[in-house]
């Protein structure tokens, strides 16, 4: 029983999200301008369906709150990759109410 105790509080803070009230991620803002690139992302993104950590609604102008991103080839404010497994967070793309 001691030993589960203490797996569960080592484990716990590794899965929880990292992303914090002010919708930041290790000091990144999770709206703007987002590039998606192959190597080298300052984040890396899984899509799911469910449990999210951000509600991500793309947008053509102004993206200027909290799970609003613009995709675009040039000037990004951060880049993400898409990937299956060990993402930094997990997002669902949403068509209204974006956010944490």
């Amino acid at each position: 029983m001691k030993k589960l105790f203490f797996f569960s509080l080592f484990c716990l803070p590794l899965m929880a999200s990292e992303i914090d009230s002010d919708c930041t991620y290790r000091g990144l803002k999770l709206y703007g301008k987002v590039k998606v690139v192959e190597s080298f992302a300052d984040i890396e993104v899984k899509v799911v369906n469910s449990f999210a950590d951000l509600k991500v609604k793309t947008v053509n102008s102004f993206p200027d709150s909290c799970g609003k991103w613009q995709f675009v080839e040039s000037f990004p404010d951060f880049t993400i990759k898409f990937v299956e497994s060990f993402a930094d967070i997990e997002v669902k793309f949403v068509d209204s109410f974006p956010g944490l």
